[in-house]
């Protein structure tokens, strides 16, 4: 397990080893250890191992997540929580929604899409 995110209400780990690519399939949230080195375990998150194509639909991907953020987000904003800081990262990751999908749209095109053909 390696530390990928750590502030005093959470850790973020990854709990595989790094995939063809290099990157990792498996997260973990929990709670920092407490006095009595307890740990609370947040939630898991899977993401697609292997092209789709190839492996079928086995998780999520970062654009789901980046969709999660955004709806929650957006709804801070539509409430008591709106601020200049959650419309700026609301922008930024609609941009980076934009970019990943603009990404697949060319893999698409070259049909290559779904497969790990670089």
């Amino acid at each position: 397990m390696r530390v990928v995110s750590q502030n005093k209400h959470t850790v973020v780990f990854s709990t595989d080893e790094p995939g063809e690519g290099g990157a990792h399939h498996e997260y973990m949230v929990s709670t920092p250890p407490n006095q009595e080195s307890k740990v609370t375990s947040l939630g898991n998150v899977h993401f697609q191992k292997g092209p789709i194509k190839e492996a079928g639909i086995n998780g999520v991907t970062n654009e789901d997540l980046i969709a999660m953020v955004l709806d929650r987000l957006k709804g801070f904003q539509s409430g008591q929580y709106a601020c200049s800081d959650n419309a700026v990262a609301i922008q930024k990751l609609e941009e980076s929604l934009m970019w990943l999908n603009k990404r697949t749209l060319a893999r698409e095109v070259r049909g290559v899409e779904g497969t790990n053909v670089v």
